[in-house]
């Protein structure tokens, strides 16, 4: 007979049954084992979703507040403070991941648009304003300065193509705006004294034909760039000239009175939001 094992209890139970009750209690140590590794490992991966969650949230929340950054001052006409580093970043995304590009194109080409959809009236009077300063480089020293902060972001050509593909677009419209038949007159901010200059730097860079280019007198170089703006769309009108669009990236050439028919905001990568600030070394 095969052998017996005597609990105390008194229970009676054969080698074969024992084998098979301590495989049973193996087998649910095993169970009970995976399952508290699977649920480790799902705890972890809870974590890690719910901590990428908040990294997502807290990305957002940095780039909506750079864009209120950036926004602010460009609506209200005032210098921006200096870039904070995360604004930086955003900046810096913002051209390398092509969104400033996609902007810029999709505004041109509802400039283009619009001014295909109507004709330019034979007498001359009905002009499109376009802003020097979207056409011109700015201050090449700050320019440099620009281009050596945004290279310790990993981004050393960021500011120049950018800048280089807004010149390209410009002057694509202009040119496009000339066979048009419409004439073409150039608002600058700069002094009249630099007159000749800013006519040799347009020329230098293709452009020609423009009805007239108006610069600031001594007594305009007083005003705030907004009432400047204003007072000369003013006195065109005076002399009879409609002013079918003016086209401009900075907000202190489409505000006030006298804008005319139809006014095209040109997008700013973020950092030309900041070009007029003071940036040390």
């Amino acid at each position: 007979m095969g052998s017996r094992y005597v609990m105390e209890s008194g229970f009676y139970m054969t080698s074969f049954a024992a084998t098979i009750f301590i495989a049973s209690l193996v087998t649910v140590g095993v169970l009970l084992i995976t399952l508290l590794i699977t649920l480790t490992v799902m705890l972890q991966s809870c974590q890690s979703k719910s901590s990428g969650v908040v990294e997502i949230q807290k990305t957002v929340d940095d780039y909506n507040g750079c864009k209120f950054f950036a926004l602010y001052p460009e609506l209200n006409i005032l210098e921006a403070d200096e870039i904070p580093s995360t604004c930086q970043a955003f900046a810096i995304w913002y051209i390398k991941a092509g969104q400033y590009a996609k902007d810029l194109n999709a505004t041109m080409q509802a400039v283009e648009n619009y001014f295909s959809s109507i004709t330019s009236p034979n007498d001359g009077l009905d002009v499109v304003l376009m802003d020097v300063d979207d056409i011109l480089s700015s201050d090449p020293h700050h320019t440099n300065l620009l281009m050596h902060r945004f290279e310790q972001f990993g981004c050393h050509d960021c500011v120049k193509e950018a800048t280089h593909l807004k010149h390209l677009l410009i002057f694509r419209l202009y040119m496009k705006l000339r066979a048009g038949g419409w004439p073409l007159v150039l608002l600058s901010r700069r002094s009249l004294i630099q007159k000749n200059a800013t006519v040799g730097h347009l020329i230098s860079a293709g452009y020609s034909g423009w009805t007239s280019l108006i610069m600031r007198s001594d007594e305009e170089l007083q005003m705030d760039t907004c009432q400047y703006f204003s007072t000369r769309r003013a006195l065109m009108q005076r002399d009879g000239i409609r002013i079918t669009g003016v086209i401009s990236s900075r907000m202190d050439a489409l505000t006030g009175p006298y804008l005319g028919k139809r006014i095209f905001k040109l997008p700013n990568a973020l950092y030309y939001n900041f070009e007029s600030t003071s940036i040390s070394e």
